[in-house]
């Protein structure tokens, strides 16, 4: 007797559990979700269809209470080439190449177990990108984590950096930036946001679409487990004091797997066999096969029996909600099975055909002798919830106090402020982090944000990768201030992009498009969906007005504990393209006696700014406003000079100001300061974080092309001084830059090596 034959004698009279509304009710469906199910299928549905509907229409899988909010966003340009509802954005980069980038939150399973679920975050990203044809070629993350007093804070980092840097590591691609925050309001959610670039070429770009009946369905990769079940569910509530129970739910990765299937898929499409082809990520399974048939409006057959299994005796609901990793479905050319599985099994990794495409619009599962779904895929998919959620006012924040505490603050206590802010956990160093990772790993990383302290690599605003074959070079950036989101959505969400435009154009790249992760509290609650709705309408005003279009992107809601959110994070993973590195701009002074100047009008702004909360602890006011019609005009001006070989240095003013923009192309260059002739004293101006501006400097054989220019262009500009060796000197007041280094890099390592009480 075969094995599936004693599987069926065992298992042929397995009955599932009863299904009712209270059942659906802990599957996350509401009363009327759960009725319009009855009405789709004119029946009960048996335990098995109740999971399939309940992960396609989670918040995570179906984007309910966000869908209508999303159209708004801007996607199309003639360069992008494909926006959202694939599994990764591609825009044109020229040559015939094309440039695949998507970011992804896995928040939820990285604060329950950290390694695996930031980790398998990554390997998730990647898929994404490799199943459009891609090879990755940079990833960047964006961390947020609660207050350092916070007891759970340092296991958190250590567990979340050792798994992206584990799988990016062993996947063999650099991760070449990102972000890492602190705030209270992420004490009991943090968030683990992956994102990854890969490139193709434009002729061998795959997508779910395009399959047709009578077609051979093929799950290839790893094989299911009982991990993930019903994580897009868990990924779609939000915490509470029992959160820890969800620990089954997080999945295991494995890199080594993935690099084999990532070489495989790339080999395989090279055969010109793959008509579609979907990663299964969230709901696994269930959403790769959904999906396929509903961009190619067929129907999918499924017989389990034949899906590779490493645990026993599982069930239909068990493998078709299983987030187990490294899995991919595709949708083969008939009569090209056997070629494929030999690729598959070259590369050591599970090849079966597991079902057929059909006219009939129908998803249909068999296993063990017996029918266990028969669900019309139309409206699983098309009458899928969409809530307009009500979103009245968001919270206001704190008014600024009347007695500020930085009124008529000398310019040596501005420099003492200055040395505290550079080492306070929001600003400090994150190279403890960055080491972690491989950055050089390709051989193509040219700039990395954030890394002061390696000799192989420049800091410039934005990542620097080198297409491979050609002069040009991809920027990418990963941008947010959640402070200003939460005191004004709409400015907050403006100035995310703007930032990350900023970014981007500081390196002498043209800004193309972006991708977005939206971290958010529980959109049931109205002043939380009213943060989500500004935003979004700030990103889109944007994005409209810097022809920056959103390509691809990811909802992460619910993300809060015991009714407590976090603060709102849209984060803005922007991807630019220079025709040639070389002539890139890093943001570190290059010599002496060259020439600094302000780009933009001077400081006014404390509000929400670093320098308020960390120096002062006054975390209160307004988000500064962005003038997008500034921002595009300097921007476009910053790129010019950069191009013309006209700027040295460059970056963006931002987070602390103009003073803490200084210090960091201080720090940068290891041992040139800048010498300040500039008079003016207040710490709004040297701290203020007012937007659209830049720090340059010029050397003195370029200073009167670079005045002219920025004259015929009306772009506002201001000579601070000149850069000089070892110091920034403000009059009679100086402070080396060993100095603002040692306070810069000395935080992180210090805090990480504290042994936990």
């Amino acid at each position: 007797m075969t094995q599936m034959r004693v599987k069926e004698e065992t298992m042929k009279d397995v009955k599932e559990p009863e299904v009712n509304a209270e059942l659906a009710k802990s599957f996350g469906l509401n009363t009327e979700e759960y009725g319009n199910i009855l009405d789709i299928l004119g029946r009960d549905p048996s335990y098995t269809e109740l999971g399939i509907f309940s992960v396609m229409w989670s918040e995570h899988c179906s984007y309910k209470s966000s869908r209508l909010h999303l159209k708004k966003l801007p996607t199309e340009a003639p360069h992008v080439i494909q926006g959202p509802g694939e599994n990764a954005g591609v825009i044109d980069i020229g040559d015939n190449q094309a440039a695949v980038f998507k970011m992804e939150s896995h928040n939820h399973p990285s604060y329950i177990e950290p390694f695996q679920g930031a980790a398998t975050g990554v390997g998730g990203i990647m898929r994404d990108v490799f199943t459009m044809g891609a090879r990755p070629v940079a990833n960047i993350n964006a961390l947020r984590f609660g207050s350092p007093e916070h007891p759970k804070t340092r296991s958190l980092i250590n567990g979340v950096v050792a798994g992206i840097s584990h799988y990016g590591n062993c996947m063999g691609v650099p991760t070449v930036g990102g972000e890492t925050e602190f705030h209270e309001s992420y004490n009991g959610n943090i968030l683990v946001n992956a994102m990854t670039v890969g490139v193709a070429d434009q002729d061998k770009i795959y997508y779910a679409r395009g399959a047709k009946p009578n077609m051979p369905i093929v799950y290839i990769g790893s094989k299911t487990g009982r991990d993930g079940i019903h994580g897009a569910t868990m990924a779609s509530a939000e915490f509470d004091d029992n959160s820890a129970e969800n620990r089954p739910t997080v999945q295991v990765g494995d890199p080594f797997a993935e690099k084999l299937l990532l070489e495989a898929c790339l080999e395989l499409m090279d055969m010109d066999v793959i008509v579609s082809i979907q990663d299964m990520g969230a709901a696994g399974l269930t959403s790769s096969s959904v999906e396929i048939a509903d961009k190619g409006e067929i129907g999918v057959h499924l017989n389990l029996d034949d899906v590779p299994q490493r645990e026993l005796n599982m069930l239909p609901y068990e493998i078709m909600l299983s987030e187990s990793q490294e899995r991919m479905l595709m949708i083969l050319k008939p009569g090209s099975e056997e070629q494929a599985r030999a690729v598959f099994d070259k590369w050591d990794l599970d090849f079966a055909v597991i079902g057929e495409t059909t006219q009939e619009r129908q998803l249909k599962l068999s296993m063990y002798g017996r029918d266990w779904c028969d669900i019309p895929v139309p409206p699983l998919v098309d009458k899928a919830p969409v809530y307009d959620r009500p979103h009245t006012q968001s919270p206001k924040p704190k008014s600024m106090p009347s007695d500020l505490p930085w009124k008529n603050r000398s310019m040596d206590k501005l420099l003492e402020d200055l040395i505290t802010l550079v080492g306070k956990p929001n600003f400090a160093s994150k190279r403890w982090i960055w080491e972690q990772y491989d950055s050089l790993v390709m051989g193509r990383t040219v700039f990395s944000p954030g890394i002061t302290n390696t000799q192989s690599l420049k800091a410039a605003d934005a990542a620097l990768v080198i297409v491979e074959g050609t002069q040009k070079a991809l920027a990418i950036t990963s941008d947010c201030t959640p402070r200003y989101c939460f005191a004004n959505p709409h400015e907050g969400g403006k100035q995310a992009v703007a930032e990350s435009y900023r970014n981007i154009s500081a390196t002498g790249a043209t800004p193309l498009a972006v991708t977005n992760n939206l971290n958010f509290g529980n959109p049931e609650r109205p002043e939380i969906m009213a943060q989500f709705v500004g935003c979004i309408e700030g990103i889109a005003e944007a994005c409209g007005s810097l022809s920056y279009p959103v390509i691809s992107g990811n909802v992460s809601l619910y993300n809060e504990t015991n009714g407590q959110g976090i603060f709102p994070t849209p984060v803005i993973g922007g991807v630019g393209l220079i025709q040639d590195y070389a002539a890139a701009c890093g943001l570190a002074f290059r010599a002496t006696d060259e020439i600094v100047y302000m780009v933009g009008a001077e400081g006014t702004h404390l509000g929400q700014s670093l320098y308020a909360k960390d120096v002062f602890d006054v975390e209160a006011g307004e988000a500064p406003s962005v003038d997008l019609s500034e921002e595009l005009k300097n921007g476009e001006f910053i790129r010019d000079c950069i191009q013309s070989n006209t700027l040295s240095a460059c970056h963006d003013i931002s987070g602390g100001g103009l003073m803490t923009a200084l210090a960091e192309m201080a720090m940068a260059s290891k041992n040139i300061g800048v010498k300040i002739e500039a008079e003016n004293i207040s710490p709004e101006f040297w701290f203020g974080e007012d937007q659209s501006r830049y720090v340059v400097s010029v050397a003195q054989a370029n200073r009167d092309s670079f005045e002219k220019a920025a004259m015929d262009e009306n772009i506002s500009i201001q000579k601070l001084g000149k850069t000089v060796a070892d110091m920034l000197v403000f009059d009679t007041h100086n402070i080396k830059v060993a100095d603002l280094i040692s306070s810069h890099e000395d935080w992180l390592p210090a805090f990480m090596d504290k042994k936990t009480g």
